[in-house]
């Protein structure tokens, strides 16, 4: 009788444990992206009806977003984190590069991280129950992360269509032209320690849809220096065959977070057009995340692109006016066919507003005395017009 007890009580104490560890299993994840993924309490921004109208006949388009590092299901609306398509469609917009995060410090370090720092999306890929083979695989990252982007379309063809080539996009925006909320995305690295030290795998990237590449993230790597990390070095030989083979491919190439080396060895040996596909500008804001305001200019000189960030460390602050105010000097400095919009949303920041809000962004260009075809060209139009010009045929 008393070995009975005693295993009813093993028995019990066991299903206990087992419901403790499923519902932590379940419950962390969605713990970390909220409080990783925030936005600043504010009251509903102000936005005119004027504003209103004009933001409903913009075709919108954001550069960078990291919401395939995070556990949710971007068919779905939720109530923390920056990112989903019905958030999307309510803040009408058309074109989102998603970018796979695959390596990052803790902290969010701007000034120096050593390679050998340990590496946080290993244990966010173990918490949110990654497949094993994510957890030493920084290729695997990217892939499983790009896996979802693509399912958006196989689960949500009415709400989501990828985009891989100029064709795409010409079929896209036809599909929108009858269907408004219709949101076109396409994938991009974020650094390219996705390679895996490997150049074969730039071309397993772009045959699995990837068509813009960063260079580096947080951390020097064996194609040059980080602008965050403690080289300064710009482009290696590795680094030199690399950029090749993104031309090759026509693959888009993001210099953000590069070294002021890199981003001069780039655009030396570039024949297309770069983007900076989150950043502010030095001039607006001091700051160790924004690279100098002439190599901007030489970046908007050869038909690139600077895609101005929605978070304090680009723009001195995370409201609609410091974005619009950013967006006003980069039209100063480089002109308004090369500023765009790259808002690093579920990248870790922590922004005032989410991608439903994004009419509070028109709102404020208007009364900073931008004009609409000012606020066409910088909301989306230019995007829009270097994938035209810059994407695989076919």
């Amino acid at each position: 009788m008393l070995i009975s007890i005693n295993r009813n009580k093993l028995y019990k104490k066991s299903i206990f444990v087992i419901i403790v560890l499923i519902s932590a299993l379940l419950l962390i994840p969605p713990m970390i992206d909220r409080n990783m993924n925030p936005v600043s309490d504010h009251a509903p921004y102000e936005v005119s009806d004027s504003a209103k109208a004009l933001h409903n006949t913009l075709i919108i388009g954001d550069w960078h977003a990291d919401s395939a590092l995070w556990n949710r299901d971007l068919k779905k609306i939720y109530d923390y984190g920056h990112v989903d398509i019905p958030r999307m469609q309510k803040g009408n917009v058309a074109l989102q590069m998603f970018t796979t995060v695959t390596k990052s410090p803790s902290g969010q370090n701007y000034e120096s991280n050593k390679t050998s720092t340990n590496d946080n999306i290993t244990a966010l890929a173990i918490a949110q129950r990654w497949p094993i083979k994510t957890w030493t695989s920084l290729f695997e990252r990217a892939m499983f992360q790009a896996d979802k982007i693509k399912n958006l379309e196989l689960d949500n063809p009415e709400n989501f269509m990828l985009i891989e080539s100029q064709q795409d996009l010409g079929i896209f925006l036809l599909k929108r032209s009858s269907n408004s909320t219709l949101v076109g995305g396409l994938l991009g690295t974020e650094g390219s320690h996705a390679l895996d030290g490997n150049l074969k795998n730039i071309k397993r990237l772009y045959r699995n849809g990837f068509r813009m590449m960063s260079l580096q993230h947080f951390f020097d790597n064996k194609l040059g220096g980080s602008l965050h990390g403690t080289s300064g070095d710009g482009l290696t030989e590795f680094g030199i065959e690399a950029i090749n083979e993104m031309m090759r491919l026509n693959i888009i190439i993001d210099v953000s977070h590069s070294s002021e080396n890199v981003v001069k060895d780039v655009l030396d040996i570039s024949t297309q057009p770069l983007v900076i596909s989150h950043t502010g500008f030095n001039g607006h804001c001091e700051s160790p995340r924004n690279i100098s305001d002439s190599l901007m200019v030489e970046i908007a000189k050869k038909g690139g692109l600077i895609a101005v960030g929605f978070w304090d460390a680009a723009v001195c602050d995370n409201t609609p006016r410091s974005v619009a105010e950013a967006i006003k000097f980069g039209i100063g400095l480089i002109g308004a066919d090369h500023v765009s919009l790259g808002s690093d949303f579920d990248g870790t920041i922590t922004p005032g507003f989410d991608i439903s809000e994004l009419e509070a962004i028109t709102h404020e260009l208007l009364e900073l005395g931008l004009s609409e075809t000012e606020i066409r060209k910088v909301m989306g139009g230019n995007m829009l017009s270097f994938l035209q010009d810059n994407l695989p045929i076919t």
